[in-house]
């Protein structure tokens, strides 16, 4: 997926350049493709059931109910959620509007616009590739803190900057701690969640961390309506939304900060693992209701938290 990243935005500029229309036809077609391929894809991926439920009525409103109550109790998983919430939320907050800061000040054709969304592409593919080694080196704790402080910072350089080299540099940055956030957070979230209840809290947490996103677009348009509102300059105006995301990107690293320790980590993958070790649905069961209480046990006081070696996701 970030692969692609190199090739779509140059693409899409010469699409663009071609016909205003081509990209959006060429888009379509992806999805055709892809929708067939789909029918190629062969095998049972549902979760094992017990043969004595196979033939009772599915309780959907009860079963989606079971997933939002065991994310919601769990100590570490509903921060972490609300904390990639925010992420995101600020991440849309600055990028609402980046067609119009590109435009107006650094001022870059739609060819280099294009070479500045790739950066994303060359950070996060060495977050993949580095994350696992990162998190070994430094900590999963001080990891995932560095990320967030890398947020603000490349977020406060953006917002002051007025040629697109150093935009650049900054999006290839941020991408890379968003892929190293990634791979670290995701990871734990499979280890520690429940395998049968592994779709359902999946949702309920994305619910979350993409939920924010279309708030965080809209409140980027009202920061640089507001500041336009208020007596300040158009450049100030599309300047300021990276300011904002500065500012709070730093207030949640405060507030992230001591919950993400590699010592509750630890305790959280380490529980997890065991739980999912032995094989057996009663087992499972026991596992997704004693594992708030396994938590506790290993110390782990408060919320968020990782591990390493999956897929990214933001």
């Amino acid at each position: 997926m970030v692969a692609n990243s190199f090739v779509c935005p140059p693409l899409g500029s010469l699409l663009i350049a071609a016909a205003f229309a081509l990209p959006f036809f060429f888009d379509a077609g992806t999805f055709a493709v892809a929708a067939v391929v789909l029918l190629f894809i062969t095998g049972d991926y549902g979760v094992t059931r017990d043969p004595a439920d196979l033939g009772k009525k599915v309780d959907w409103w009860g079963e989606i109910k079971e997933g939002v109550l065991w994310l919601w109790r769990h100590p570490l998983l509903r921060p972490m959620a609300i904390i990639l919430g925010l992420q995101n939320m600020l991440l849309m907050l600055g990028f609402s509007t980046i067609v119009l800061f590109a435009q107006e000040i650094l001022k870059v054709s739609a060819l280099v616009f294009a070479l500045i969304m790739a950066a994303a592409a060359v950070g996060g593919i060495l977050g993949s590739l580095l994350a696992p080694r990162i998190s070994k080196a430094m900590g999963s704790g001080p990891s995932l803190a560095m990320t967030l402080l890398t947020g603000s910072v490349t977020a406060l350089v953006i917002g002051l900057a007025s040629i697109w080299p150093v935009v650049w540099v900054m999006f290839a940055a941020g991408s890379f701690v968003g892929v190293v956030w990634n791979v670290i957070t995701v990871s734990l979230r499979q280890t520690i969640i429940p395998d049968r209840l592994l779709g359902r809290v999946n949702a309920v947490y994305r619910f979350f961390a993409w939920g924010l996103i279309p708030v965080g677009a809209l409140l980027g348009g009202i920061v640089v309506s507001l500041t336009e509102t208020a007596g300040g300059s158009r450049e100030l105006a599309l300047r300021m939304p990276w300011l904002v995301v500065a500012v709070v990107y730093l207030l949640v690293f405060f507030y992230a900060v001591p919950k993400l320790t590699t010592e509750k980590i630890e305790a959280a993958r380490s529980a997890g693992m065991t739980g999912k070790e032995p094989s057996g649905d009663d087992h499972v069961d026991d596992i997704a209701a004693g594992a708030p209480e396994a938590i506790a046990e290993a110390g782990i006081a408060g919320i968020p938290a990782p591990e390493e070696l999956d897929e990214p996701e933001s």
